[in-house]
């Protein structure tokens, strides 16, 4: 079918009649640019509008459809002709518009995904839930266009579904890898509450464990080879991510008067979350740390007991020189000398070597800081308090 002939056609035939665009379209119900696109081939009448508008113009149906004024002796053949072309048309056209919304659903399923994973918290169950509902509508996009039977359409669709979901899942994992957080697609939700209350996620392709939950200390435990349970997951009263020995070991230095060393190591180790000065002693090899808070104020569950312990033996142990640390609060201050912790402080000799041994340090030092007894036991012995 010759849209620009036709085209053509209703044009010359609208002016033979003396119409206007906007007159011809008044007739008919459509707007005048309708009718202009008609008139430069871009669009074909409407079925239902072909025999009001050969009416209009005063020519027959099948002149209409084949551009032209027709003869007589070959009316039966253009009429065949123009039978076919419009079948032809009309099936291209339904095409057309089922690829159109076919596409369109796919790109909806995209949009609602894409929003899904940018608009709402990774943790919120309607993150996951719209971005499986964007998947579902992206599959019947793409399932609209293939010419299958029923049952392989179906098949096809849950390969389809899966294989992005499992996509999606997989950026999932490479976001709480690269950017430790709770994941989208979790199957499972557990929480636990010791000192602090404990999440776990569990998902496809990890387990995650936020620590300390919506506290100062909040971390995130990764764990990949599904090792742990939330009963059997061990924890650390500080962010561990910041605080643990993984980070701080970085900071092991021989001299205490590497001013930015040690106040890298001091802004890294707990307490630092409520701010602090601090000075170093050239003399007599110390460091005064003044915390910018009440030790009473933030002590529950030993809170300050644990972090001046955990701090003390970090910093001996990555500081070669210093012999003293003092730290100030605006309502007391604890005193602790190296001598102290070397004879007092459990294994701690095992630990003080050229390489720290992480494993060790963890054992000896972050996990005891769970123990209360020890704790406390510690704390009279290795501090004065002024």
């Amino acid at each position: 079918m010759d849209l620009d002939k036709i085209g053509k056609f209703i044009a010359l035939n609208r002016k033979n009649k003396g119409l206007t665009q906007e007159q011809l379209a008044e007739k008919l119900g459509v707007t005048n640019k309708t009718v202009s696109r008609w008139e430069t081939g871009k669009y074909m009448p409407d079925l239902s509008l072909l025999k009001p508008l050969s009416e209009e113009l005063g020519i027959t149906l099948n002149e209409l459809l084949s551009g032209e004024k027709i003869e007589n002796e070959k009316i039966v053949e253009n009429t065949e002709k123009n039978i076919i072309n419009t079948i032809d048309y009309s099936k291209q056209k339904i095409e057309k518009e089922r690829r159109q919304i076919s596409i369109g659903l796919a790109i909806t399923g995209i949009i609602i995904s894409i929003a899904a994973l940018t608009i709402f918290e990774t943790e919120s169950s309607w993150c996951s839930i719209y971005s499986i509902i964007g998947i579902i509508v992206l599959v019947i996009g793409i399932i609209r266009e293939l010419k299958y039977s029923k049952k392989l359409k179906i098949l096809t669709s849950i390969i389809l579904f899966v294989g992005i979901l499992l996509v999606f899942i997989g950026i999932d994992y490479v976001g709480v890898k690269l950017n430790p957080r709770p994941p989208i697609y979790s199957y499972l939700i557990a929480t636990e509450f010791r000192e602090s209350k404990i999440i776990e996620y569990k998902s496809l392709f990890c387990n995650v464990y936020r620590i300390n939950t919506d506290t100062l200390n909040e971390y995130y435990i990764i764990d990949s080879k599904k090792e742990y349970t939330i009963d059997t997951i061990q924890t650390s009263p500080f962010n561990k991510t910041k605080s643990g020995i993984d980070n701080i070991v970085k900071y092991k230095n021989k001299y205490v008067g590497n001013n930015s060393n040690v106040g890298n190591l001091l802004y890294d180790l707990p307490l630092s979350e409520y701010g602090l000065v601090f000075e170093i002693d050239s003399n007599d090899l110390g460091i005064t740390v003044d915390y910018n808070t009440t030790d009473w104020y933030i002590n529950d569950n030993l809170y300050i007991e644990k972090s001046l312990i955990y701090n003390s033996v970090s910093m001996f142990l990555l500081i070669d020189n210093v012999e003293y640390i003092k730290y100030n609060f605006s309502g007391s201050s604890y005193t602790v000398k190296r001598d102290n912790i070397e004879k007092n402080y459990p294994n701690y000799l095992e630990l003080k070597n050229e390489d720290i041994d992480k494993e060790k340090f963890n054992q000896y030092v972050e996990q005891k800081m769970n123990d209360y007894n020890f704790v406390e036991n510690q704390f009279k012995i290795l501090f004065n308090k002024v």
